[in-house]
């Protein structure tokens, strides 16, 4: 996995160097900085402005004991889409701003979710559904207490704890 992440950040940072020169080639270096650093100030502003959004939302629903799954994958998104504007590179920032604006948010929100669950292993992903034997009802507390109850099951690891 390691190798994999190293070679995708140098094809970013490579192709980040080709678009520059490109832009540069076609408006002049001069407006190319003068353009990174307006997008790196985009950006600061961009954060604090959603950032505080964000961040008011996660402690109303602290506050409610409310689920926060929501809200917490804005924050990162917010944060990632931060932290991509402020970093020279126009592709970055192309990234950074579908995170910050609120209309894109929810479209990278499940492109990532789908990601996430089509590597998990298909046993982990859902719904679960347990059955079990006590709720569904095996004849009344009588037939509890005549027969031992014997749960079936695999171990998948010991736990080396003593």
């Amino acid at each position: 996995m390691g190798r994999r992440v190293r070679t995708a950040f140098g094809v970013l940072a490579l192709a980040e160097v080709v678009v520059f020169i490109l832009v540069a080639a076609w408006i002049g270096v001069g407006w190319t900085i003068l353009a990174t650093l307006v997008t790196s100030a985009l950006g600061l502003l961009l954060l604090g402005r959603q950032g505080t959004r964000a961040l008011t939302e996660l402690r109303a629903q602290a506050q409610e004991r409310r689920p926060s799954g929501r809200a917490l994958g804005d924050a990162g998104l917010i944060a990632v889409g931060g932290l991509l504007m402020l970093l020279p590179g126009f592709l970055g920032d192309i990234v950074g701003l579908l995170c910050l604006l609120p209309p894109t948010r929810p479209l990278l929100r499940a492109l990532l979710g789908r990601v996430f669950v089509s590597r998990l292993p298909a046993h982990l992903r859902g719904p679960v559904h347990v059955r079990s034997a006590r709720a569904e009802g095996v004849g009344g507390p009588a037939a509890a207490r005549a027969r031992p109850m014997v749960i079936e099951g695999e171990v998948l690891r010991e736990d080396p704890r003593p």
